[in-house]
């Protein structure tokens, strides 16, 4: 370890650890743009001078690594001067669009010129230079005259995703960033760059223009895009969600995710929504209220088993559904209902795509966790094809279906479509509308990963937490709640007033799971 001090304030550090993190370590902020704590440092931006002690010229805080007996100044009317006229050099050029700019409320300019700087303009009649503005990149729209050349987003193509797919091009003030002949972006972490770029050079088609980032709220998740479980924050207004954006977990994603996990927020404001339970007669729809719908539910699961046994039920669970909800998901298909149909794993119609960074082929963020809660058929039990087929020969009365879409998988259509319609009774519990749905006897709707508390497994069993970030839409209830509901249906006292309530019976039946609770998962998860 190494002590030093900075502004006076004594700092113990790891060796080899660089000014602007020391700094950052207790609670000292160094303005700059180029660096980033995991890309490679250049000094280009010069915004981190410091003066230290017995050395006559200012110091870039990101390349100088600090020593013991160290003694760093941030804020000497010489620093103040020397930052001033960097971030005075660095607004030369830039294009007073701010209105207009989707970082506006985000933008490093802003805020150094705010804290830094507040110097009058010098340009009276001077000509700025121009760049291109508006160029499409892929998910990525470019304003080259915004950028102020700190190289991270050509950094991150270099290191990270190895792409590299974006360059500087010319020299002086005619460079420019972009992408070689503006050929779109490849990359399947793009959206990466936004995050990193300290201006609005780079902004996202998908969110530009729709909401100022200064009226959205954001709360930590996890992301319901793959079994990586990488961490973020969803941002949002109201009930609406805007976008998701990584939560640093070294343990798990780092300071990235990929962008096919960015988009799966749209789930949530999907037009698809079901906002309340829906029960089919004669060929239609009927929304019903839950204390009808859980009876409904309940009396005619108890039917079907008094006239034809409690193995013509069979239940699915879902990889997208919380521990919680699949812990007592099979505790009513197993322990209430008595039969051992149970299962969850289906083969998708789609095989994912893999890479040896984040992006994992298993497009379910709970695979892990809901073979541990014990959703895993077993002799007697029937697996889900199994399932399907005992359906198509009648030997199967009643199907419960919590979160898998059996049409997005690998089983043939027509043999669902044959089987589905042979059912006496299909209970279908989904957030959204899907092909399944749509041959349910009754649907319930469920919240999304936005909307519960609760945890998910990765695929390396690492335990993590989902937070309720806004209020469930609609009439729509959390998987656990429902299941709880459906139980006493069948006169069993449960009286789980959280998910975490539920995670406990969890940690006390789950060998796996045994003495964890929320308190020691926390935000960044624990590896079991």
């Amino acid at each position: 370890m190494v002590t030093l001090k900075i502004n006076d304030k004594e700092a113990t550090v790891p060796e080899g650890t660089n000014i602007i993190e020391a700094a950052k370590s207790i609670g000292i902020e160094i303005p700059h743009y180029c660096y980033h704590p995991d890309l490679c440092i250049t000094g280009n931006c010069r915004m981190c001078l410091v003066e230290l002690k017995n050395v006559p010229k200012l110091q870039t805080a990101c390349s100088t690594v600090v020593s013991n007996g160290m003694e760093v100044c941030t804020d000497t009317p010489v620093v103040q001067e020397a930052v001033r006229g960097v971030l005075e050099f660095t607004l030369i050029n830039h294009p007073i669009d701010c209105p207009i700019c989707d970082q506006a409320g985000e933008c490093g300019l802003q805020t150094y010129y705010m804290k830094y700087g507040l110097y009058p303009s010098r340009f009276k009649l001077e000509d700025k230079v121009h760049k291109p503005k508006v160029v499409d990149i892929g998910p990525i729209m470019l304003d080259a005259e915004r950028c102020i050349l700190c190289t991270r987003c050509v950094r991150f193509c270099e290191e990270i995703d190895h792409s590299n797919e974006m360059v500087i091009f010319n020299r002086g003030d005619r460079s420019e960033v972009g992408t070689y002949q503006n050929k779109k972006l490849t990359s399947k972490y793009a959206w990466n760059l936004i995050d990193i770029c300290p201006v609005g050079a780079l902004t996202s088609k998908d969110f530009r223009f729709k909401c100022r980032v200064w009226y959205l709220k954001e709360g930590p998740s996890i992301c319901p895009g793959c079994s990586t479980g990488c961490n973020i924050f969803v941002h949002f207004k109201e009930k609406n969600v805007y976008r998701l954006k990584p939560r640093f977990n070294p343990e798990c994603n780092g300071r990235w995710m990929c962008d096919e996990g960015r988009i799966t927020y749209k789930q949530v404001n999907a037009e698809t929504r079901i906002m309340s339970p829906l029960v089919q007669e004669n060929g239609e729809w009927h929304e019903i209220g839950w204390n009808d719908a859980i009876e409904r539910v309940s009396f005619r699961l108890k039917e079907i088993i008094k006239s034809h046994g409690p193995e013509s039920v069979a239940g699915i669970g879902s990889a997208q559904s919380t521990n919680e909800a699949n812990f007592l998901f099979k505790r009513l298909i197993r322990e209430v209902i008595g039969s051992n149909h149970v299962d969850f794993r289906i083969e998708p119609d789609v095989k994912g795509y893999k890479d040896d960074f984040l992006i994992n082929e298993d497009k379910n963020p709970n695979t892990r966790g809901a073979a541990d809660m014990g959703l895993v058929s077993s002799v007697p039990g029937l697996d889900v094809k199994g399932m399907v087929n005992a359906i198509e020969q009648g030997k199967l009365k009643a199907l419960y279906i919590m979160g898998n879409d059996l049409f997005q998988s690998d089983i043939d259509e027509s043999l669902l479509d044959r089987a589905f319609k042979k059912l006496d009774f299909l209970v279908a519990q989904f957030p959204n509308r899907n092909r399944t749905t749509e041959y349910a006897s009754i649907i319930l709707p469920s919240s999304t990963f936005a909307e519960i508390d609760g945890t998910w497994t990765n695929f390396k069993g690492r335990v993590q937490r989902l937070y309720k970030v806004i209020e469930s839409l609609g009439n729509s209830k959390a998987d656990w709640e429902i299941l709880q509901d459906i139980i006493k249906g069948f006169g069993i006292s449960l009286n789980y007033k959280s998910s975490e309530e539920v995670f406990c019976d969890i940690a006390k039946s789950v060998t796996l799971y045994k003495d964890l609770d929320y308190a020691k998962i926390g935000e960044t998860g624990i590896q079991y």
